[in-house]
């Protein structure tokens, strides 16, 4: 039996797990090109009154707040 291919697909489910208004409506995953991305999805409405899913991507290997560490001068007095 062969294994499904996922490239260049995704999913996505609704949140029954949402608490404050800001969290997404829709989470799920997506693969593009090989590479495993977090995808969430906020139903909104605009102006004219048409709802659509306005969507965020974020690599799954990236971590939250990731910063550059400050370097390390090595002349520190203590």
């Amino acid at each position: 039996m062969s294994q499904y291919d996922n490239t260049n697909r995704g999913v996505l489910f609704r949140n029954h797990k949402k608490e404050q208004p800001n969290q997404p409506d829709h989470t799920g995953n997506i693969n593009i090109d090989g590479k495993e991305y977090w995808l969430s999805a906020w139903v909104k409405e605009s102006s004219n009154g048409n709802k659509f899913f306005s969507l965020s991507v974020k690599p799954k290997d990236s971590k939250p707040n990731d910063r550059a560490e400050p370097a390390d001068s090595g002349d520190i007095p203590f």
